[in-house]
């Protein structure tokens, strides 16, 4: 496909520029894995990622994730977080408070998970390669999921050390990200890699030559940028939003739920069949970040915002030195 392989020929690094490459267009954070994304005006980076980010899952009756791979029918399932949740850097839902993630889907009551409730804790909770323990969210989340998903099914927590929590609840699970790529760093349940950034740019390249374009929500980016080349941000090693530092460590490979259509929860073949055939023959869309300051034990004004400028601070030089 010569247009196809003619956006690749457009791609721009950066290279430490003091004019902004790009500005954030939109931040997304998933609370539930895998089930739709709450738009926000700005997030907290933690040391697992975004705040909130992938902090539950939903699980199989073997403790393994179950995700729109599977399971393309999450793609309808809404996960709504009290406002002030994203207000301020440091919220801390009380013991005593009615502060609830309210979970939604077709068909279905809406369902009230307590963001500072006390629940057991499970073991054997998987996924990809790890495996630890979670909290369990309880009879009623698990009846409701079971019921929407239609096989035993079970909502979990990841156990993030949490000080509004019982003292028997503050010994937290860790999990860490390939340390081929990204070594010291972790993440809750997300696939890999605490954030994924993708350029509206990008998605624009991609539409042109789709049949029928897609909207980015496909992708499940966390931070959406624009003004820049498409797939520049492929190239981009070290840039900074909001003075924090952030490093591209691997492009993203797509799964299978890129061809998840998130408006009926029907599965098919695009993009990622376009995709193929001018990324090398692999089905690539953004690129995996982690956050340096994430490290770091205390700071505040960890937080991006949307609006932010993006500073290209070091690119790779090539898509052969990418890291994929």
């Amino acid at each position: 496909m010569e247009k196809a392989a003619s956006f690749l020929s457009s791609l721009v690094g950066g290279g430490g520029s003091p004019e902004p490459a790009a500005t954030v267009r939109s931040i997304t954070i998933y609370p539930v894995k895998s089930c739709r994304g709450i738009s926000v005006p700005q997030a907290t980076v933690t040391s697992t990622g975004f705040r909130w980010d992938r902090q539950w899952m939903v699980v199989n009756d073997k403790g393994r994730a179950v995700t729109q791979r599977v399971e393309p029918s999450l793609a309808l399932v809404e996960a709504d977080m009290p406002p002030e949740a994203f207000a301020a850097e440091d919220w801390q839902p009380a013991p005593d408070s009615h502060s609830h993630m309210v979970i939604r889907a077709p068909g279905m009551d809406p369902l009230k998970i307590p963001l500072a409730a006390e629940h057991a804790t499970v073991d054997g909770v998987a996924v990809w390669d790890w495996s630890g323990s979670a909290h369990d969210e309880g009879a009623e989340a698990a009846e409701w999921f079971s019921a929407y998903v239609g096989k035993p099914t079970r909502l979990v927590r990841f156990k993030e050390e949490s000080a509004c929590l019982a003292e028997s609840l503050r010994v937290s699970e860790t999990r860490p990200t390939d340390p081929d790529y990204a070594q010291g760093y972790k993440v809750m349940f997300a696939d890999a890699f605490p954030i994924l950034i993708a350029s509206q740019g990008s998605l624009d390249a991609l539409n042109e030559i789709l049949k029928e374009p897609v909207p980015m929500n496909r992708f499940r980016a966390n931070i959406v940028v624009d003004g820049c080349h498409p797939y520049s941000e492929d190239l981009w090693k070290t840039v900074k939003i909001n003075r924090l530092t952030f490093m591209g460590v691997r492009l993203r490979y797509c799964c299978k739920v890129p061809n998840v259509d998130q408006e009926n929860g029907t599965p098919g073949i695009e993009p990622n069949e376009t995709l193929r055939t001018f990324r090398s023959g692999e089905v690539y869309f953004g690129q995996n970040l982690v956050c340096k300051e994430s490290l770091s034990a205390n700071g505040k004004g960890r937080i991006i915002k949307v609006g932010d400028p993006v500073y290209v601070v070091q690119s790779f030089s090539s898509h052969d030195e990418a890291p994929a």
